[in-house]
């Protein structure tokens, strides 16, 4: 608005009609700012998911109208982020993922399959391509040169198996995953899809590097590895910390020598 020259003076309905238009326009416009809820604190990283990204609306800011004016286009909100659901309880049944790979490392060979419980939004293909590029990471387990890894289509020596939340548990018992973590027990690696779905607050969104450091951490203990603590605040996180429930004081790390 341009202001009104000295020694001019408006008529009166001009004036008034003006300082209505003022009071409108700057009374009135409201500036709000979206909040995500945080999950309730439970004192445990490993049972709070990610909270889905709430989108923010578009702007719905009036133009003053003008003879000269152009229309502004209003913009559009971005499309919500694509949410992964879950099932609580699977088929109990589980899909190989086809093929194989070439042996990696020179040490112990091992070999194992990748299966996908029947009912969970994954690929076993894809899921398998995680899983293999992981273990033949050079900063993975292989590097490390007593153990080599083969994935196949049957006959290995470990199933990894991405299951349910229900099927994890029944799986793992008699320890106890409380339909949130995974676990090794006996020749099963079994991955909790929850978890691979929505990762842990120790990652943030790392998504990926996440998924690295449960394969990796699961993997050890079939090789012997037991649980270790966090050797000092801001230093790499052992891959054998649980890093699911915390970091105590170290950085997230994924492998076994970064």
């Amino acid at each position: 608005m341009h202001p009104v020259p000295a020694g001019i003076r408006l008529p009166r309905d001009v004036a008034a009609a003006a300082v209505a238009a003022v009071m409108a326009l700057g009374g009135c416009a409201a500036v709000t700012t979206d909040h995500a809820e945080a999950p309730p604190s439970t004192g445990n990283p490993a049972l709070q998911g990610e909270v889905p990204g709430v989108p923010r609306p578009g702007s719905t800011a009036r133009a003053v109208p003008t003879p000269a004016a152009r229309a502004v286009p209003t913009p559009t909100a971005s499309p919500s982020p694509t949410v992964v659901e879950i099932p609580p309880k699977g088929t109990g049944d589980f899909a190989v993922a086809p093929g194989g790979t070439d042996p990696v490392g020179t040490g112990t060979l091992l070999r194992y399959t990748v299966e996908v419980e029947g009912g969970l939004p994954f690929v076993p293909a894809d899921i398998a391509g995680i899983v293999d590029a992981t273990l033949a990471d050079p900063r993975g387990w292989a590097a490390l040169g007593d153990h080599a890894f083969q994935r196949s289509q049957a006959g290995g020596d470990l199933r990894v198996l991405f299951a349910t939340p229900a099927t994890t548990d029944a799986l793992c018992a008699p320890l106890r995953t409380r339909g949130e973590v995974s676990c090794r027990n006996g020749e099963l690696v079994v991955l909790n899809a929850q978890r691979w779905a929505h990762g842990v607050e120790a990652y943030g969104d790392d998504l990926d590097a996440y998924r690295q450091y449960v394969v990796n951490h699961e993997v050890g203990h079939a090789l012997g590895f037991g649980h270790v603590g966090c050797p000092g605040a801001g230093e790499p996180a052992p891959v054998m910390l649980q890093q699911t429930y915390g970091l105590d004081g170290c950085l997230p790390n994924p492998w076994p020598d970064p």
